[in-house]
């Protein structure tokens, strides 16, 4: 049914709650799907540095999708693409389970996730606005990181028992996405009867991206939220190295336990920005920004589980606090100029670009034998720098203003 939700709507309303859950399973199905193909890998024998390669071939289809996947949002029913996406990931993970190639299957649920994550975060602003929209975010990502807690450490387990199990299930958690789409409100497509040539849609996405760029609140939300991903994705990998050396463990469990805390604190970080953060003070999450690199720097340096795990619940706090203020900006402004949907693809290309980026100078590192704490400790050092340049750069934006 076509109907469009009113302001006065609750904010867990039908289509709300239907929208998380479908994203809790999306999620946790990405994030099961991830350890229990990292310990087939293992299994098989593929070397270290081909580690950060499976999560590359999945962002690489953000970067080259990325034209095409805000017009496909905003052409059509956002429930109805997300429900299509979420198809496509079962496909990748079916790949997976029946043996083939998993860098190829797993690059096929990037190609889910790509066309996912434009609808799912652009229906937050036809089913909410104002005020509602940050609470709205901070429910989304709460449902997310709850997903990557629960489904890190399902996927870990589940491959220490039996890792075509593992898979199994991530395959099933898919298929009940599909399910739980169909309950979302069939809304109208916020922009049809755009043109569907290549050189049109490409042409299209740009100009959006030029738009974004040139408008200081959207600039600074498109880099801080890329940042924070790259820095996010790259820690998860960074994790996988560090718990033989730091700690002697050698298992599938461990990493996505010590990965559980950052979502834990993210739940926390996100729910405190929904209270205290609004669309006009969104500068308050900069110093929580900072605050990431130095924590990370100073967990690599950790031998003591109960240091890291304490560690790693601050670096989840900061970072909820710092990316949920931060999407919101972003696509309450979008959703004005080149439409939610365009918006948060540009959003992707960057995000991914920089996860792309880290993840390749990751690898490189490793394949040269850098020490896994010298890495950390250096990628902690340079985050926090790139928010502070950040965070300097807008206020000196505010004051020309």
């Amino acid at each position: 049914m076509n109907q469009p939700l009113t302001d006065n709507a609750p904010l867990l309303s039908r289509g709300m709650i239907a929208v998380i859950c479908a994203q809790f399973l999306s999620a946790f199905g990405d994030n099961a799907l991830l350890f229990a193909t990292l310990a087939l890998i293992k299994q098989q024998l593929y070397p270290d540095w081909s580690q950060p390669i499976l999560q590359m071939a999945f962002v690489a289809t953000y970067i080259i999708l990325a034209p095409f996947v805000g017009q496909i949002a905003d052409s059509f029913a956002k429930g109805r693409v997300m429900m299509f996406a979420n198809g496509l990931k079962l496909a990748g993970a079916l790949v997976i389970c029946f043996g083939l190639n998993p860098f190829l299957g797993y690059s096929l649920v990037g190609v889910g996730a790509a066309a996912y994550s434009p609808a799912k975060y652009g229906i937050l602003g036809e089913i909410t606005s104002g005020e509602k929209l940050v609470k709205a975010n901070g429910l989304m990502e709460a449902s997310t990181i709850a997903a990557i807690l629960i489904g890190s450490v399902a996927g870990g387990v589940l491959a220490d028992w039996h890792i075509i199990a593992a898979l199994a299930v991530c395959a099933l958690v898919y298929a009940a996405a599909v399910v739980a789409n169909l309950y979302i409100p069939r809304l109208a497509a916020a922009r049809p009867g755009a043109s569907w040539r290549p050189r049109a849609m490409t042409r299209s996405f740009f100009a959006a991206s030029v738009m974004l760029w040139r408008d200081g609140q959207t600039r600074f939300s498109l880099i801080g939220t890329s940042l924070f991903w790259g820095a996010g994705v790259t820690l998860r990998f960074l994790l996988v190295l560090w718990v033989p050396v730091a700690l002697g463990i050698v298992d599938n469990a461990t990493p996505t336990l010590l990965n559980a805390m950052v979502a834990v604190g993210i739940v926390i970080g996100a729910g405190v920005a929904a209270r205290f953060v609004t669309l006009e003070t969104v500068r308050r999450c900069m110093p929580a920004g900072i605050l990431i690199g130095v924590v990370v720097a100073l967990f690599a340096l950790q031998t003591a589980m109960i240091n890291a795990y304490a560690l790693l619940m601050l670096i989840g706090v900061l970072g909820g606090f710092f990316v949920v203020p931060l999407n919101a900006l972003l696509q309450e402004r979008g959703k004005r100029s080149v439409g939610a949907g365009n918006a948060i693809a540009v959003q992707n290309l960057g995000e991914n670009t920089a996860m792309l980026l880290m993840l390749g100078l990751y690898s490189l590192v490793v394949k040269l034998g850098v020490p896994v704490v010298g890495v950390g400790v250096g990628f902690g050092v340079v985050f926090a720098l790139a928010i502070a340049a950040l965070w300097l750069s807008q206020r000196r934006d505010g004051r020309a203003g």
